[in-house]
């Protein structure tokens, strides 16, 4: 019997661009479905804002749906500064992020650093670790020039 090699399934910086922007686009839009569709099921989360790690997208969810409940929402979201890092099947995606968003009509907007591991799966992407952090005061102020 022949020896036939493993498919390559190592990932390229042009796929991990192109699921991260898919990423935030949903973010920017709050669309749910499409948002959480690009997380692993087993996906782990730390936000700062948070007590404690989500230990799966399920808490994510859960959590996400109370804020739209409040009538929370995305305005704007902009990525800049990207760099990817890629590890084989696995690739690490860092970038700063400056988010806008609205509850009952009061806008709020943070600058944070932002990062998110993401994996190849069979001939899907997913994002399977999001990390975010405040971003230092003086790229907040060059973000917002």
């Amino acid at each position: 019997m022949p020896v036939v090699d493993p498919p390559d399934e190592t990932l390229t910086e042009g796929e991990v661009l192109t699921a991260a922007q898919a990423l935030v686009a949903a973010f920017r839009a709050t669309d749910t479905e499409a948002y959480f569709g690009c997380f692993a099921p087993e996906a782990t989360f730390v936000f700062h804002t948070e007590e404690r790690r989500l230990e799966d997208r399920a808490a994510y969810e859960e959590l996400w749906a109370g804020w739209i409940a409040d009538g929370w929402r995305v305005t704007d979201c902009i990525s800049s500064d990207a760099r990817v890092q890629l590890v084989g099947t696995t690739a690490v995606f860092t970038h700063h992020v400056r988010t806008t968003t609205s509850v009952g009509g009061a806008s709020e907007t943070t600058s944070e650093r932002e990062t998110i591991v993401f994996r190849r799966s069979g001939s899907s992407i997913d994002a399977v670790h999001e990390h975010l952090s405040p971003a230092p005061e003086d790229l907040t102020e060059e973000s917002a020039a």
